[in-house]
């Protein structure tokens, strides 16, 4: 014959118990945050002059309207992020240098 305590099993003593986990809710990507306009800084390649600091896209073109050559100025953008400012390159810089007596044309088409 074989001890009743043996065939009955016992609830073990330490036991561990068994924890579920929730799925986290999901929550909504956030929008970005709505870009701030450019804010640009020209300096006069010659006299180290400040053209401009802090100007917006149109001032600053209309700043270049009355400068000779690209290559006489440096333009810079202000960065936020990194909160600093950046020199464009040669070939931004003839981005803007485009634009040069257009801005009339464009707020003639957009009114």
């Amino acid at each position: 014959m074989v001890p009743l305590e043996r065939v009955l099993k016992k609830p073990a003593q330490n036991a561990e118990s068994v924890r579920v986990l929730r799925q986290p809710t999901p929550t909504a990507p956030r929008p970005p945050e709505p870009r701030r306009p450019r804010r640009f800084k020209v300096v006069d390649v010659m006299t180290r002059e400040v053209l401009a600091d802090g100007a917006d896209t149109r001032a600053t073109v209309r700043l270049l309207e009355d400068v000779r050559s690209i290559v006489d100025v440096t333009i810079w953008v202000w960065q936020p992020e990194a909160e600093r400012w950046r020199m464009l390159t040669l070939e931004e810089a003839r981005s803007l240098w485009e634009y040069r007596g257009r801005m009339d044309d464009v707020a003639a088409r957009a009114g």
